[in-house]
C-alpha cells in the first residue's frame, strides 16, 4: 500500500494497515532497504545456506559437536539478537572470520531484477541498503540481483561496529554515519520487530513478507488481524509497491 496521511490507495500486492497507523511518503527522500529476504525473493532461503554454515563455523571454533554449536547458535540469536553477538561477547570472537565463512554461499538461486532495478532508479532521493550482513555479502547479493549500482552506499555490520538490528543504536548509528533526517527516511525490513526502532525515529516503515517461512515471526504474521502500530505499511509484492509509491 502506497500511503500520504489518510489519502491512502492500494497498490500491487499491498496489505491492509489502519489508516490512524500510517505514515506517508511525501516528505522521503531517504529510502533504506534491507538486504535478506527484503530485496531479494524469500523462496531463493539463502538463509538456509548461511544456518548451516554458522553451525559448522561454530563447531570448529570452539571444538564441540555440531548439535552443540547449534544449540548455542540459536541461544546467542535469542539472548543477543544474533548469533555473532554472542560468540563476540561470550567467547571474545573476532567477527570477520565468521561473517567471512558464513556469507561463503552460493547464489545461483538469486534472480536479477531488472523491473525492482527500476522501481528503485524511479525513487527520489537517496538509497541505501542496512544489513546485519557483511558488506561483502551485500555488494554480492545486490550485484547478482542487478541493483547495486542504484544504492548510495551499503551500511553493514561493520558500519555499526557490529551493534546489530533491531537495537536502536544500530538505527542510531546508521543515521548519524549517512547524515540525515530520519523523519525524512522509510524503511524496508522482512521482520517486524527490525521497524519498531525506525518508528521511534520517525521513520516511514514497510513490512515486506511472503508466504514462505524461515523463521516462526513469518507464521505470527499470518495470523495477525491487524499490524503492530510500528508497521506502517505492507506488501508482499516491493516492486509493485515502489512503483505505486504516492508522495502527493
Amino acid at each position: 500500500m502506497s500511503a500520504n496521511g489518510d489519502k491512502a490507495k492500494s497498490v500491487a500486492g499491498a496489505s491492509p494497515v489502519r489508516a490512524e497507523t500510517r505514515r506517508g511518503f511525501s516528505a522521503t527522500d531517504v529510502w533504506v532497504f534491507d538486504l535478506d529476504n527484503t530485496l531479494y525473493p524469500a523462496e531463493c532461503n539463502l538463509f538456509a545456506q548461511v544456518d548451516q554454515r554458522m553451525g559448522s563455523f561454530i563447531a570448529k571454533e570452539l571444538g564441540v559437536p555440531f548439535a552443540q554449536a547449534r544449540h548455542l547458535q540459536k541461544a546467542y540469536y535469542k539472548q543477543f539478537g544474533t548469533t555473532l553477538s554472542g560468540l563476540m561477547k561470550v567467547h571474545k570472537m573476532s567477527p570477520e572470520p565468521f561473517l567471512d565463512y558464513v556469507h561463503d554461499i552460493d547464489l545461483a538461486c538469486v534472480p536479477e531484477l531488472p523491473e525492482l532495478k527500476a522501481a528503485i532508479n524511479g525513487l527520489p532521493g537517496r538509497k541505501l541498503i542496512f544489513t546485519n550482513g557483511s558488506r561483502r555479502h551485500a555488494e554480492r547479493v545486490a550485484g547478482k540481483l542487478g541493483v547495486l549500482d542504484e544504492f548510495e552506499d551499503i551500511c553493514s555490520i561493520e558500519t555499526c561496529q557490529f551493534v546489530p538490528k533491531p537495537e536502536a543504536e544500530a538505527f542510531d548509528r546508521m543515521v548519524r554515519h549517512h547524515g540525515f533526517r530520519a523523519d525524512s527516511a522509510a524503511m524496508f525490513e522482512d521482520m517486524p520487530h527490525n521497524l519498531e526502532a525506525p518508528h521511534n525515529l520517525g521513520m516511514t516503515t514497510v513490512l515486506v513478507h511472503s508466504e514462505f517461512y524461515d523463521h516462526p515471526i513469518q507464521k505470527k504474521i499470518k495470523l495477525w488481524k491487524e499490524p503492530p502500530e510500528h508497521v506502517h505499511h505492507m506488501t508482499d509484492d516491493l516492486t509493485g509497491f515502489l512503483a505505486g509509491v504516492k508522495r502527493d
